[in-house]
């Protein structure tokens, strides 16, 4: 007879945040994943950080879809966008995660991650990054978190 297991949870404020994007090459071909771990909340510091990592490893134009997360409407990154004339940014729809593969991709991670229980914030990062390596190495596992979102993609 089974017992359930009983998991006991510090209830501390400590976090990792992410910021990621999903890339689909020009000629639709080949999918990329772009990934920063934070040890806090992610300012719009980390947020044109991030794009300006995006902007150094994507060549040509991009077009960037995201979501209406407030951090992405700061007066620092709106900004930093009007100088961008590379970055072409087209927001979703307000609260539409469906049409959002990104939110897929994180769905993936979550999954390998389900029923572990990290000691401690060092171990959730190292889980996180086995989880997300295994996924940006599969152009099977990326185009499936496109094609599960509800973009038309024709």
């Amino acid at each position: 007879m089974g017992v359930t297991p009983i998991l006991r949870h510090s209830y501390r404020r400590d976090r990792i945040s992410t910021i990621s994007s999903l890339t689909v090459s020009p000629t639709r071909r080949r999918l990329g994943l772009y990934v920063h771990f934070h040890p806090s909340n992610i300012t719009g510091v980390e947020i044109i950080g991030f794009l300006r990592h995006l902007l150094r490893h994507l060549r040509g134009q991009v077009v960037l879809l995201w979501d209406g997360g407030p951090i992405h409407k700061r007066r620092l990154v709106r900004a930093f966008l009007r100088q961008q004339k590379r970055l072409h940014v087209y927001g979703f729809p307000a609260y539409a995660p469906e049409l959002n593969p990104d939110e897929f991709v994180w769905t993936k991670a979550k999954h390998d991650l389900a029923n572990g229980v990290p000691h401690n914030l060092d171990e959730l990062k190292g889980h996180l990054r086995r989880s997300i390596r295994r996924i940006q190495r599969s152009q099977t596992l990326l185009w499936s978190c496109i094609f599960a979102s509800d973009l038309p993609w024709d």
